[in-house]
């Protein structure tokens, strides 16, 4: 058995390595984020974030364009739930929940995805975002 102050050094210790596992994994985070939306975004949002030509005008069907995620795009307008929640179910699932009238042609990705695989690609889009974006997300926001 070991001393009350041995345990306080273990304990330390324990918390220095977890904080550098976080943050060494914060880069692989991304980087598998960076890889999953290439994988499963970008056919519609762009390789680059920059999402589809005229996607503020609805097409013949009534869906719009995949908006672009980059911060010309509104992606930057919503909190953390509502992404995870537009991915996870899909555009038309969401928005008709919150009685929006608008037709998305956004599908879901929450049986494709896992919850971690979402927060991945949603960290790595918010990483690009410059940080007048993030600080004007925050005041919208509230944080």
């Amino acid at each position: 058995m070991i001393g009350a102050a041995k345990q306080r050094e273990v304990g330390v210790i324990f918390q220095r390595a977890l904080s550098v596992v976080c943050l060494l994994s914060a880069p692989v985070h991304a980087e598998t984020g960076q890889a999953l939306y290439a994988t499963h975004c970008a056919s519609c949002h762009g390789a680059t974030l920059e999402g589809q030509p005229d996607w503020r005008s609805p097409k013949e069907d009534g869906t719009y364009p995949a908006p672009p995620h980059s911060a010309e795009g509104h992606t930057w307008h919503h909190d953390d739930a509502m992404l995870f929640d537009y991915v996870s179910r899909g555009g038309q699932a969401v928005l008709d929940d919150m009685g929006v009238s608008f037709r998305s042609g956004m599908p879901a990705f929450g049986e494709v995805l896992s919850d971690g695989e979402i927060d991945a690609v949603l960290d790595f889009i918010k990483a690009s975002w410059p940080e007048r974006i993030r600080a004007l997300r925050a005041q919208r926001l509230g944080g």
